[in-house]
């Protein structure tokens, strides 16, 4: 195959926003400078530390892809599914016809925040109704491409550099891939497929694309004019960048706050659905986490 370099459509660096009591958030997709990505409907880089968190809130149509940098988040839903997600850990949620759950921050013995990534993804129009399920990911489980001593990837989904992922995470397809580098001018690459809308967002460090610099929180979206993302790494610190990308979905969006659905009449029955709890919000009526009022690392430690 022959290497085609994708060009940058447009750039720009997330603005720390607060939301509520100790969150911030630096969200870049689901802003009015990117208001989606099809079938990227939001990103979140998230600090929180209890007592904010993410209490019981509904979902519908749409799918949430978390990973966890530093810190512990305790998740809840309405069928009783209940977990931990450590430094390095994925999970994948798909809310499909209705989710009803909590994610709130592990209070750390040391007070140190919980940080990470939340994006959210456009399920096809045929599968906006599917039944809840989730999909947890462990740092341990997820396989390391390694080109050389002074370049990592996580590979969470996809291929990177001959190595492969665990399958079947999402139902949307989606490759979702961590660099990680410690010196400056390291190459890297990854092959996208030609349908899929692809954005880089810098956590960490900074990078450089076609002779450009893109200092930390620079979110980057590509045109889908190649097959290839290629760069280096721009600073001797250490860099952590996501590449993720997804398949275009030609349907329109039709969202508020977490229902997303391709017309307003079906956006309507789903507001019906949640307040009446039918079709899929049955478990949502009185239904209350336990974990709400927040957990304590030490709890954390007795359950687990």
């Amino acid at each position: 195959m022959t290497k085609i370099l994708r060009t940058l459509a447009h750039h720009f660096i997330a603005t720390e926003a607060k939301e509520g009591v100790g969150a911030t958030v630096r969200r870049s997709i689901g802003t009015h400078k990117q208001r989606n990505f099809s079938p990227f409907l939001l990103l979140d880089h998230f600090t929180v530390s209890p007592p904010a968190g993410f209490p019981d809130h509904p979902h519908h149509g749409q799918e949430t892809i978390t990973y966890m940098s530093q810190g512990m988040i305790a998740h809840e839903d309405f069928t009783g599914a209940k977990g931990i997600l450590r430094p390095g850990d994925m999970q994948f949620m798909t809310a499909g016809k209705g989710a009803m759950h909590a994610e709130i921050p592990v209070l750390m013995a040391d007070n140190s925040p919980c940080v990470g990534l939340q994006l959210w993804v456009d399920l096809p129009a045929k599968l906006k109704n599917v039944d809840p399920r989730y999909r947890d990911l462990r740092n341990d489980d997820i396989p390391i491409a390694r080109p050389n001593d002074h370049l990592s990837v996580k590979v969470i989904s996809g291929n990177s550099y001959g190595v492969e992922s665990v399958k079947e995470l999402a139902y949307t397809p989606v490759e979702y891939y961590v660099f990680n580098s410690d010196k400056k001018d390291t190459h890297f690459e990854q092959q996208v497929p030609s349908n899929f809308n692809v954005f880089l967002y810098v956590s960490k460090g900074a990078v450089s694309i076609n002779g450009q610099h893109y200092p930390q929180y620079s979110t980057l979206f590509f045109n889908i004019d190649g097959n290839t993302i290629e760069g280096t790494i721009d600073t001797d610190e250490k860099t952590e960048f996501f590449l993720i990308g997804g398949l275009i979905l030609e349907q329109p969006i039709v969202q508020h706050g977490p229902f997303v659905e391709t017309d307003s009449e079906k956006l309507l029955k789903v507001f019906e659905n949640y307040q009446t709890g039918t079709n899929g919000f049955e478990r949502a009526v009185g239904w209350r986490s336990s974990i709400r009022n927040g957990i304590t690392e030490a709890e954390v430690a007795d359950h687990h």
